[in-house]
C-alpha cells in the first residue's frame, strides 16, 4: 500500500502537468496503455483475463472510472495537496460501506480516528479559499465512488487474480473515454506524450500494488494508509507547482495523518491480540 501511494502521487503530478488536456483524454491514453500491459502480463502468466465474477469486476470498473473522472477534474482545477486531501475521504467511505458490503465491523476507537482525520480534511478545506465549492463537491463524490470500488475489490478476495481486477478498470474506462474523445479532442504536443506515458505506467504499478493490499488485509486497516499520500502531495506541489498553504492548512493535514497513524497502530494491535488469543486459551 505504501508503494501504491507513492506511485499514485507521481501520477497526480503527471495529470496536473497535463491540465490543458481534458481529463477523459488522459484517461483514454492511460487506459490503452494499461489494457495492453495487463493483457500481456495475463497472457504471459496464462491467466484467463475475463475472470468469472463478472458482477463485481464490472462494478469495480464502473465505480473506479466514475471516481477517476471526477478526481482528475479536481486535480486540474485545485492545488495538488487540496485535491488529494479531499480524495482521502475515500478510506472513511470505504470502511463505512464495508460494514454493509463485505460485513467487516469497525471498532468504536476506529470511528474516533476516522473523525479525527475527517476533521483535518474540514480544516484544510475551511482555510483554502482556492477550493471552489463545485470542485469540492466533485471531490467528495469521487471519494464516495472510490469507496464502492475498493469494496468491490475486497469482495473479489481469493476469487480473482489481482491482475484480472486491475485489467477490468481500463477495460471499462476505454470505451467511455473513447466516446468522449470522438466529440472533444485536444492534440497532445511535445512533452505531453511523456507525461501521458508516465501516467499510464505509474497507474499500472499503483493499481496492482493497491489491489494486492486490499485483497490481503482488512479494509479499515489498509484503506487508511492512503492518507500518507498527503505528505507526497504537499512536497510535490511545492516542488513542481510552487504551491504553499496557510499554517492552519498544515495543521489540518497533520490531524489527518495523526488519525491514520493511530488507526494503523490500533488495528495492528487488535490483529496481534486476536492471533495470540487461541494460544493463550490453550496455555490456560
Amino acid at each position: 500500500m505504501l508503494l501504491s501511494t507513492a506511485l499514485f502521487a507521481l501520477m497526480n503530478v503527471c495529470v496536473k502537468l497535463l491540465s490543458h488536456l481534458p481529463p477523459l483524454e488522459i484517461i483514454l491514453f492511460r487506459s490503452i496503455l494499461s489494457v495492453l500491459l495487463s493483457y500481456a502480463m495475463l497472457r504471459a502468466l496464462r491467466i484467463r483475463p475475463w475472470g468469472s465474477n463478472h458482477f463485481y469486476l464490472v462494478a469495480r470498473g464502473i465505480t473506479g472510472v466514475l471516481s477517476l473522472i471526477l478526481y482528475y477534474f479536481t486535480l486540474q482545477k485545485m492545488p495538488l495537496a487540496t485535491a488529494v486531501t479531499i480524495q482521502y475521504l475515500a478510506p472513511i467511505f470505504t470502511a463505512i460501506l464495508g460494514i454493509f458490503i463485505v460485513k467487516e465491523s469497525v471498532r468504536p476507537w476506529q470511528w474516533v480516528f476516522f473523525l479525527l482525520s475527517f476533521l483535518g480534511v474540514l480544516v484544510v478545506e475551511g482555510v483554502d479559499t482556492r477550493a471552489d465549492p463545485l470542485y469540492l463537491a466533485l471531490g467528495v463524490a469521487s471519494a464516495l465512488f472510490a469507496g464502492f470500488s475498493y469494496n468491490s475489490i475486497r469482495k473479489l478476495k481469493g476469487k480473482e487474480n489481482p491482475l484480472v481486477v486491475v485489467f477490468y478498470m481500463p477495460l471499462v474506462a476505454l470505451p467511455i473515454a473513447a466516446g468522449y474523445c470522438l466529440l472533444e479532442w485536444v492534440p497532445p504536443h511535445g512533452t505531453d506524450w511523456l507525461w501521458l506515458g508516465l501516467t499510464g505506467l505509474f497507474t499500472q504499478g499503483a493499481q496492482l500494488a493497491m489491489t494486492k493490499a486490499y485483497q490481503a488485509e482488512k479494509l479499515s486497516s489498509v484503506a487508511n494508509l492512503n492518507y500518507l499520500g498527503i505528505l507526497y502531495a504537499v512536497g510535490l506541489g511545492l516542488l513542481f507547482f510552487n504551491e504553499s498553504f496557510p499554517v492552519v492548512s498544515y495543521l489540518g493535514m497533520a490531524l489527518v495523518l495523526v488519525g491514520v497513524v493511530l488507526n494503523t497502530w490500533y488495528t495492528g494491535r487488535q490483529a496481534k491480540a486476536a492471533a495470540l488469543a487461541p494460544t493463550e486459551e490453550v496455555v490456560a
